[in-house]
């Protein structure tokens, strides 16, 4: 069986990430528009927020369940207009 290695990940720099400008606007029970990637979106409500909104908690609507996301996972959350 082979074995995958990563060499020198000591010396690998960590970066920091920021959120983009609309992930900094997400409250908790905002509804919002997920982009996974294109052509795959699907709507939810916010249930949580990390004080830094890094990170969003999304119940996906449909039952699909909560899914957590972070602001380096590529994806694109929008809130709807009301």
């Amino acid at each position: 069986m082979a074995r995958y290695r990563i060499n020198n990940t000591d010396e690998q720099p960590l970066h920091k990430v920021e959120p983009d400008r609309h992930w900094r606007q997400l409250r908790q029970g905002d509804r919002v528009s997920v982009r996974l990637g294109p052509g795959f979106e699907t709507g939810g409500l916010v249930d949580a927020v990390t004080a830094d909104h890094s990170m969003v908690w999304v119940d996906l609507d449909g039952g699909r369940g909560r899914t957590l996301l972070h602001c380096s996972d590529d994806v694109e959350i929008r809130q709807h207009d009301c």
